[in-house]
């Protein structure tokens, strides 16, 4: 089933493009959720309207996030656990105490930005990728201590 993506999609395209996808990935999850439209002639021909919208709100979003990426660069956290013996956690340090952390400065980041490969589960310090923008990604500081 042929549709055109109305926003990215993660390991399936960008914003405007025609894909190929299951009929039942289409029916179920990105018509629903406003994520595509099937790619009928009259769409395909919306299609090429809409482009200039996209290329404008692209455009601003980038920017916003260069922006934003700047700031966050210079961003240290401190996030204190209780831990055991060989500075092992008890329980972890996930990607919503990061964006909770994040918030407490003043900074709206959604936790599913943040591109941890798993749960941080030692004492240390850390360098934490923010995906803002398909291109563009910050990096964070976080330093995990021991709660006294």
């Amino acid at each position: 089933m042929q549709i055109i993506l109305q926003e990215d999609v993660d390991k399936l395209g960008n914003r405007g493009e025609v894909v190929e996808v299951a009929p039942g990935y289409a029916r179920n999850f990105l018509l629903p959720r406003k994520l595509a439209m099937l790619a009928t002639p009259g769409n395909m021909k919306r299609l090429e309207r809409m482009r200039v919208v996209f290329a404008k709100r692209e455009a601003t979003e980038k920017g916003d996030a260069e922006k934003q990426a700047e700031v966050l660069n210079g961003v240290s956290l401190a996030i204190a656990r209780k831990a055991g013996e060989n500075d092992q956690l008890f329980g972890s340090v996930t990607t919503a105490d990061i964006s909770e952390s994040l918030a407490a400065q003043g900074f709206t980041i959604d936790r599913r930005k943040i591109q941890l490969a798993e749960p941080i589960k030692l004492i240390g310090e850390y360098q934490v990728p923010i995906k803002l923008h398909r291109d563009i990604a910050a990096t964070v500081k976080l330093t995990v201590s021991r709660e006294a």
